[in-house]
């Protein structure tokens, strides 16, 4: 099954014929790199039932040694998780301000990894959205989601190193960063060593929908990533890489992400870098 969902079936699943234990939790979860946090446009119009969940203290620990958006702490991830609704035998759906959707796949990513088996992607975010939206802040009774981490693999630094020589690791970032020839965030730029440069802007269409899996599964098939294959996934700080991670997944491709990804990875100036247009 496809962990996107289209616009007119999230209408569907919100109307009255739908069951009260059917009718998903709503995860509001807009973010921009670098940018404020979404809570004001939230505040501004969302879908009706949506709860806003932070991305950055909320969807990650606080920045340190281990990357700029660690895995968050269980315990914080459960409550954002109840607080907005989510149970373990109730559909959630995560939307955020469309374009790449980025943080909308690390709240899936994360809510997968954590053991919910019913977790979708809003397809294009909210701007696909055609119904109304509402200023209103739901009173929701609480869910009983309780985070049972480790149902997705991950990779750490020494992992993501092998996996680039001994099988297929990708980098999500964009070409002139996995090149070395810009680096706006980090402290040093290039790629890991071995890894192959696959953008995941290109995963999406220009009106910011997820390509078919048809095509996704052929523009992955060019770097050797296919289904029975280990393939990892890295980008900046592991919120794009979560990205490709769905992209992957809707091509019928598992995926290992490196949480830490590039911001861990350069934290220790002993581990070496690559750069240009070959792995290295």
């Amino acid at each position: 099954m496809t962990a996107m969902i289209p616009a007119p079936e999230l209408a569907a699943a919100l109307g009255p014929g739908t069951p009260p234990s059917e009718r998903p939790a709503l995860l509001d979860v807009r973010w921009r790199l670098g940018g404020p946090p979404g809570r004001g446009e939230y505040a501004d119009g969302h879908l009706p039932g949506a709860v806003y969940v932070d991305l950055d203290t909320e969807l990650a620990a606080p920045p340190g040694p281990a990357g700029r958006h660690p895995l968050p702490d269980p315990e914080i991830f459960g409550a954002a998780m109840r607080r907005a609704g989510v149970s373990h035998g109730r559909p959630v759906v995560v939307y955020d301000g469309g374009g790449q959707g980025w943080a909308a796949a690390r709240a899936w990513w994360l809510l997968r990894w954590a053991g919910h088996p019913r977790v979708r992607v809003l397809d294009g975010g909210l701007p696909a959205w055609q119904g109304a939206l509402t200023t209103d802040v739901p009173e929701l009774p609480e869910g009983d989601f309780v985070p049972a981490p480790g149902a997705l693999p991950v990779l750490d630094a020494a992992g993501a190193a092998r996996l680039a020589r001994e099988g297929v690791l990708l980098d999500a970032r964009a070409g002139e960063r996995y090149r070395g020839e810009v680096e706006p965030i980090d402290p040093v730029g290039g790629h890991i060593p071995g890894a192959l440069s696959a953008p995941t802007t290109e995963n999406v269409t220009a009106e910011g929908r997820m390509r078919p899996p048809a095509e996704l599964a052929a523009r992955h098939a060019e770097w050797g990533a296919v289904p029975g294959a280990r393939v990892g996934v890295y980008c900046g700080s592991g919120v794009s890489a979560a990205h490709a991670v769905l992209a992957l997944g809707e091509a019928g491709i598992d995926a290992e992400l490196y949480p830490g990804s590039w911001s861990e990875w350069t934290a220790d100036p002993g581990r070496p870098v690559a750069t240009g247009t070959e792995p290295g």
